[in-house]
């Protein structure tokens, strides 16, 4: 009897370089494999940064994109997708083209605009093209405060701010955003995840006292992701993404790494690669 060829459910990163390691493609890399995934990569930007802040962004040209993404499809496909740091308007439309070709593959968009430290990361004249080409074949958008803030041009700073500036960012085109309330000023922080029948899910989480927040939206998508590739459903990943986040966070929040915002504990349980037979 033959022996059966076993796999493992793959998740690609389409996102920017982190070379301090917590966020960007290395921290997406790091969540989806404490989660039992594959992870493969894509490079779209090359930002110069440490735990302290982004002193400059190198972008990658877009038929180095095309060319990374079709070399990826044509070996290692994936079973969900995250698309992080899309720094111009040429690369925003290489991704676009080709993935619309795959309508069945999940994809998890994080609008990637503003640094932890503040940082501006996107190029104003690539926020449309975003809006209009790339929010329709995403599966959920999961801006937090800053960037919802540019997709609306509104300030959001309350819940009641969030449940506003979410209506108004499915009203673009998206099937479901999670509005991320890490930045909120409150002992106990709320997300809320618009679905496209009018439904809004609170998510309540007590905030943790620590500077060890750097790369929690890249992990988050990534994590989606992880649960979409793993077979969940869309809802459970969202819950299971913020659980994931949340615990991360905690078991980080006492350790030092860098003189600025340190990464969260991506692997404080990790999951063995998850083999299936394919």
């Amino acid at each position: 009897m033959s022996k059966k060829t076993q796999g493992y459910p793959s998740v690609l990163t389409i996102a920017g370089f982190d070379g301090s390691g917590g966020a960007g493609m290395q921290g997406d890399i790091k969540t989806i494999s404490a989660l039992g995934c594959y992870a493969t990569s894509v490079l779209t930007a090359l930002p110069v940064q440490n735990t302290c802040g982004v002193r400059s962004i190198y972008p990658i040209p877009a038929t180095i994109v095309e060319a990374q993404l079709q070399a990826l499809l044509d070996d290692v496909f994936p079973d969900a997708i995250k698309i992080g740091m899309v720094h111009s308007a040429d690369v925003v439309e290489v991704i676009v083209n080709t993935l619309q070709q795959y309508p069945k593959v999940p994809v998890v968009f994080d609008p990637v605009m503003v640094s932890t430290s503040g940082h501006r990361l996107l190029e104003d004249s690539t926020v449309e093209i975003i809006v209009k080409k790339l929010f329709p074949i995403t599966t959920i958008v999961t801006p937090n405060l800053d960037e919802a803030a540019v997709l609306t041009g509104m300030s959001v700073h309350t819940v009641a701010d969030m449940r506003i500036a979410g209506k108004r960012i499915m009203e673009l085109g998206v099937r479901s955003v999670l509005l991320k309330g890490g930045h909120l000023d409150a002992a106990q922080l709320t997300s809320l995840y618009f679905t496209n029948d009018g439904n809004i899910q609170e998510y309540k989480f007590e905030k943790i006292d620590t500077p060890n927040t750097r790369g929690t939206g890249c992990a988050l998508s990534s994590a989606i992701a992880a649960y979409l590739a793993i077979g969940r459903s869309l809802p459970d990943a969202v819950t299971l993404a913020q659980q994931y986040v949340h615990l991360a966070i905690l078991n980080g929040k006492d350790g030092q790494m860098g003189k600025g915002n340190g990464p969260l504990n991506h692997f404080f349980n990790p999951v063995e690669l998850i083999k299936r037979v394919i």
